[in-house]
């Protein structure tokens, strides 16, 4: 190179090197603690990146307000992500515009406010186009189950979460939450898309939505929330997984995966519900669709697959409403377009007038009677296949006379419905696309209904051009793609996976050595097999369960645990996480003790008891369950109960808004003799049409000499629960006026008992409940 020339080119590089690393030291600041982190959010300017150094950052409520711009976005994040830990009780508030988090995991604590994560630092101070990506909510859970908070609240305008992970949410209160309290946060139009929200275990009431969308009080209110692309995977927290409370959402593209629930339009208007999967298993009954209230929805493009839920959780549900319903209630459905969308293998798929509780007048007061039946609504272009033919394709709570049905068609494999003039039936054949995927491949054209504003449908489900190649059903025909639903990889944070491999538990021999057991269960690893050697154990302090354990006797010979604790502690403490399975093994106590119990407060998660072929003799209490605590299974089978003051008790949740405390309560094949009071005590208080659980099954059990003691004179006290069968059990000399009280108007029954000097089984139609509202 010519000298001349680089000398006046080297100067010139020095300038953009200098440049250069100025730039870098101001953009890129590395942060160890609370106070470096406020230094540097107060000193930055756009393009600002504030780096979180790797490690646990505990007891830390992190506030970010900035003003980034557009192109010069000021960002918080991790210096490597997924190891920077938000831990304790710590939070994150933002305000400000064009703000970016990204690479957080928030784990190991709860937030010390009423949100994890908020897009405002006061009712004043929001943010506006700012965005959390790539991060994780594990578990991060209050320590009561009634302390509501949400994990992720939205205010202010045009801003997104994606790519992130959610799971593990016990407490009350909605994940996610659209807040449109004040000018400031409405017609928002956030974005809520690419994200996997992971298994959200069920909560035993209400008040568990993994999105809620503004609340029954702004629900007059435009919101323009997407919520799209995104993987819903167990959400079991309530009957509503989506809760729409406001006008002109969009629900687009989501899966919703073995989901115990809905999409809902519980408030608000407009919305659109269009090319979303919804699959089940064939099975679980809980598994639920979209249910529909209020004006102005369109659902088109969607798929449903082995979906067999009835009522509120059927593929389509279509609600009565309330005649001039207040806010927070049920408004009729009107002006509602189901087009386009395909149903495979689903149970009664389309369900109208559903809660309709004219029969429940006498207890109900005439605010919360539902008799307004939908209208100006239509059911065109659709397709329903059948494996095995049903019978009730549609079902009418409450007459569908203001719905139009055109150009709908089924393969029924031949079984008569009955309904010809609302679906026609056809013959045609399924081909698999992908895992759950069975699309209908038409042999010949089928009209298409034609309705108002159609034409705007311009897409199918897979995305494919509707406007030269139309068809009815969620897809237009042609060559079908697997669009590979479950690939896990493209929902979430990429550096997290909540998938787990199977780990062969090992089975850990124990003695009746002095504390032995106590040390090996302590030392164990979550799914061990405790295996007790025969003999007696004396445990003198209560075994401590915080894992999922199992502890049986070696041979068919019961080993046998004898109880010397302190009066009112229980032989086995069932902690957060503590589910215990306990097979062939005898439990003898003092009479003033609890065979089992969790923790009176401080349930941050659920715990859960399988007992099968034990003894249970002289205790206080069987199982006594605190309030605000929950275990989604508790099963007593082949196991005698005897000489026990109080059974099964789980009756502490008494505020009467709906909340309850298992949601399957299993006895089968159990003998239950001289429990004097509290044989089997489960509540759930307030009267929720939503909250459809508590679950109770009681067979082939005998009930011997007990209730003597029982105030209300009633053997099996389940007031409030939903579902409830007793079936093929014998009640002999019980001193009791009552073996059980159904509810008639619930799913309540009972079959084939044999009752002798025990009183009867009583049915009261329409039981009288608080009112939760």
């Amino acid at each position: 190179m010519n000298f001349n020339i680089l000398k006046q080119v080297f100067p010139l590089l020095i300038l953009v090197l200098t440049i250069s690393c100025s730039e870098r030291a101001v953009t890129d600041v590395l942060v160890h603690n609370l106070a470096e982190f406020d230094k540097a959010v107060l000193e930055a300017e756009p393009g600002t990146e504030i780096v979180l150094a790797n490690g646990d950052w505990k007891d830390v409520q992190l506030k970010f307000i900035g003003e980034g711009t557009k192109d010069k976005p000021i960002t918080i994040k991790a210096e490597t992500p997924g190891k920077v830990f938000i831990e304790g009780v710590s939070n994150l508030e933002i305000s400000g515009n064009y703000l970016v988090v990204k690479g957080l995991f928030f784990r190991n604590g709860h937030t010390p406010t009423g949100n994890v994560i908020a897009f405002r630092t006061s009712e004043e101070k929001v943010a506006n186009h700012s965005r959390v990506t790539n991060c994780v909510i594990l578990d991060y859970n209050q320590l009561q189950r009634d302390k509501d908070d949400l994990w992720v609240q939205f205010y202010g305008t045009h801003n997104t979460m994606d790519h992130c992970y959610l799971a593990g949410k016990t407490n009350g209160g909605p994940t996610v939450r659209v807040d449109l309290k004040g000018n400031q946060s409405i017609r928002n139009y956030h974005q809520i898309v690419n994200n996997h929200f992971g298994p959200r275990p069920r909560k035993g009431g209400a008040r568990g939505e993994t999105i809620q969308l503004g609340s029954s009080f702004t629900s007059m209110s435009p919101s323009n929330t997407t919520i799209a692309n995104n993987l819903f995977e167990e959400c079991n927290g309530e009957v509503e997984i989506i809760s729409s409370k406001t006008n002109f959402n969009e629900i687009r593209n989501n899966v919703f995966y073995k989901s115990e629930g809905s999409v809902v339009t519980r408030h608000g208007n407009y919305a659109v519900i269009d090319g979303n999967y919804f699959i089940g298993d064939g099975v679980n009954k809980n598994f639920g669709g979209i249910r529909l209230v209020n004006t102005g929805h369109w659902v088109i493009n969607n798929y449903f697959y082995n979906i067999i839920g009835e009522n509120f959780r059927s593929p389509l549900a279509v609600m009565n409403g309330i005649p001039k319903s207040p806010l927070n209630r049920y408004n009729q459905v009107t002006d509602v377009v189901v087009a386009y969308n395909t149903y495979v293998d689903c149970k009664s798929p389309w369900q109208f007038g559903v809660g309709t509780n004219i029969a429940q007048a006498d207890v109900l007061p005439k605010s919360e009677i539902r008799s307004a039946r939908a209208l100006r609504t239509e059911v065109a272009n659709n397709i329903i296949y059948n494996k095995i033919g049903d019978k009730n394709v549609i079902i009418e709570h409450d007459k569908a006379d203001g719905v139009k049905f055109k150009n709908n068609i089924i393969n029924n494999q031949g079984v008569d419905f009955g309904d010809t003039t609302r679906i026609k039936a056809t013959e045609f054949e399924l081909t698999k696309v992908g895992e759950y995927i069975y699309l209908p491949e038409l042999s010949s054209e089928f009209d298409i209904y034609q309705g108002f504003g159609f034409d705007k449908i311009t897409n199918d489900l897979f995305g494919n051009s509707r406007e030269d190649k139309n068809s009815i059903g969620a897809t237009v025909q042609g060559e079908f793609k697997d669009p590979n639903i479950l690939d896990k990889t493209k929902y979430g944070a990429d550096w997290f996976s909540n998938s787990i491999e199977a780990q062969e538990p090992s089975v850990i021999a124990v003695t009746s050595a002095k504390g032995e057991l106590e040390e090996k269960i302590a030392a164990a690893k979550a799914g061990d097999i405790i295996s007790l050697g025969p003999g007696q154990y004396n445990v003198s302090k209560s075994i401590i369960i915080n894992k999922t354990i199992t502890i049986q006797s070696k041979e068919n010979e019961k080993a046998e645990i004898i109880f010397t604790g302190a009066d009112n502690t229980p032989v086995f403490e069932l902690n957060p996480y503590g589910i215990l399975y306990i097979k062939n093994v005898s439990l003898t106590g003092n009479g003033k003790q609890q065979a089992f119990s969790n923790l009176k407060e401080n349930m941050s998660n659920h715990f859960g008891l399988t007992v099968s072929g034990c003894d249970i003799n002289n205790f206080n209490y069987v199982l006594k369950a605190y309030k605000q605590t929950f275990a989604e299974e508790i099963t007593f089978k082949n196991t005698s109960i005897s000489d026990c003051e109080n059974g099964i008790e789980l009756s502490e949740e008494t505020n009467d808004k709906g909340d309850y405390n298992v949601e399957y309560l299993t006895i089968d094949n159990c003998s239950f003799t001289n429990v004097n009071q509290n044989v089997i005590d489960y509540y759930r208080g307030g009267y929720d049409e939503s909250t459809i659980g508590g679950n109770l099954l009681v067979t082939n059990s005998t009930f011997t000499n007990c209730g003597s003691k029982e105030k209300n004179r009633i053997l099996l006290n389940h007031r409030g629960i939903v579902n409830v069968n007793i079936n093929k059990n014998t009640f002999t000399d019980n001193k009791v006026e009552l073996v059980a009280l159904l509810w008639g108007a619930k799913n309540n029954v009972a079959s084939d008992n044999k009752i002798s000097n025990s009183g009867e089984i009583k049915v009261e139609e329409n039981l009288k409940l608080k009112l939760m509202y």
